[in-house]
């Protein structure tokens, strides 16, 4: 990957919190938690999946830089979207982790040196060997995904 193409990940990183913030704050507490689409989670358990992954991601890339290939912890997103912190409408908390989260993801991967880059992790359940560049390249695409749920979810209700 080059610096440029890392750069461009970063600012979609960064530019996560304004836009998902932007999407959700006009809506009601029905329309945050609103399942109009079977199998979709509600705006409101996005948003609040997305501060639980992504503070699981910035833990792993603070484990790889420390540890020598780590081990992942697996968790089950679905069973903590159910619990009472992940699918209530009140998103202040789960916004407000994610812009301070973002900002300090952001000025990490801004000043890691290059040897950095290489450095990896596995997970457990895949036996996939994840690298710095893997993780960042799938959490700035899980943004956007998540911000599409989204959108599909309100435009089906």
């Amino acid at each position: 990957m080059t610096p440029e193409e890392r750069t461009a990940l970063i600012a979609k990183i960064a530019a996560l919190p304004a836009l998902l913030e932007e999407l959700v704050s006009p809506l009601t507490p029905a329309q945050l938690t609103a399942r109009p689409l079977a199998g979709e989670w509600s705006a409101a358990q996005n948003v609040h999946h997305l501060a639980d992954s992504h503070m699981n991601s910035f833990v792993r890339v603070k484990l790889m830089l420390t540890e020598d290939h780590p081990t992942f912890k697996p968790y089950d997103q679905d069973a903590w979207a159910d619990l009472p912190d992940g699918a209530g409408s009140d998103l202040d908390d789960s916004l407000e982790l994610l812009r301070g989260l973002h900002k300090r993801w952001v000025r990490l991967y801004t000043n890691l040196p290059e040897a950095a880059w290489a450095r990896t992790g596995i997970n457990p359940e895949s036996q996939r060997v994840y690298t710095m560049e893997d993780i960042l390249r799938i959490y700035a695409g899980h943004g956007e995904g998540h911000l599409d749920q989204i959108r599909r979810t309100l435009a089906a209700a």
